[in-house]
């Protein structure tokens, strides 16, 4: 079982590239258990949304 510190990297990692099947397993078997990092990953792509949100918006502005 991966812990916290991992998973954390796992979920920032997630956005960036695809993970293996391994990592997949490890980190949903994780979240499944713990709140705390399951809430970091919603926490992520929130921000992750938000941000490509901005970008967009942003390029329309300057046009």
């Amino acid at each position: 079982m991966i812990k916290c510190k991992q998973a954390t990297q796992m979920l920032s990692e997630k956005l960036d590239r695809p993970l293996s099947a391994k990592e997949k397993i490890n980190l949903a078997m994780h979240t499944a258990i713990c709140g705390p990092c399951r809430q970091f990953g919603k926490q992520m792509e929130m921000i992750r949304g938000l941000s490509k949100s901005y970008s967009k918006a942003k390029e329309s502005d300057d046009k």
